[in-house]
């Protein structure tokens, strides 16, 4: 998947000839200390960032944004629009059909949010609203950035049965974590250049 990569923003080195893979029904949680470059390393594999040096590739392919999911740290929702609105944009963006847009919102339970805006939802909340479209959109790869953050103990449990079932039918993960991820997983501490 990633091969020889080096990584800087800016003037600042924050990985050097990195090499690692995530094979089907694998997880890796990137660990390491804030500015060690965990979200540099998952925008350099969503394509969002160039890498100095070195490739990212997903079963010989070299462009697959079509292929993954990312979920960052800012859920990217417009606080004016309704979830309901949100939820309709975001998972039909993803490729979702009517039908697994119904299954996300049966499983995050956003039933009762979705006639409310989106600014007057929760941290938890809205970071549920945000991971819709890794339920109703069915992608090999999700790139999960500190996914626990805003999540109550409830939700964390059943982000990990979600991942346990993504796993399960081969999908991949790569997440950025400081907390313990609640599914089975390889950790790459990237622990800094500097």
């Amino acid at each position: 998947m990633v091969r020889d990569l080096t990584v800087a923003r800016g003037d600042r080195l924050l990985i050097r000839d990195l090499s690692f893979s995530v094979g089907p029904g694998e997880a890796v949680v990137l660990t390491g200390p804030n500015g060690a470059g965990k979200t540099s390393l998952l925008r350099v594999v969503a394509g969002l960032l160039k890498p100095m040096r070195g490739a990212v590739e997903l079963s010989g392919e070299s462009e697959w944004a079509d292929r993954l999911h990312l979920i960052g740290h800012q859920d990217g929702l417009k606080a004016g629009r309704t979830a309901r609105e949100e939820l309709d944009f975001w998972c039909r963006w993803a490729g979702a059909n009517g039908a697994g847009i119904e299954r996300a919102v049966e499983t995050l339970a956003l039933g009762p949010l979705l006639p409310l805006p989106v600014r007057s939802l929760s941290a938890g909340q809205r970071k549920r609203l945000a991971m819709a479209r890794l339920v109703a959109a069915d992608r090999p790869l999700w790139l999960l950035d500190e996914p626990l953050a805003p999540l109550d103990a409830r939700w964390r449990e059943n982000l990990g049965l979600l991942a346990d079932e993504h796993l399960g039918t081969g999908g991949m993960i790569l997440a950025a974590a400081h907390d313990p991820m609640p599914f089975e997983h390889g950790v790459l501490d990237l622990g800094g250049v500097a």
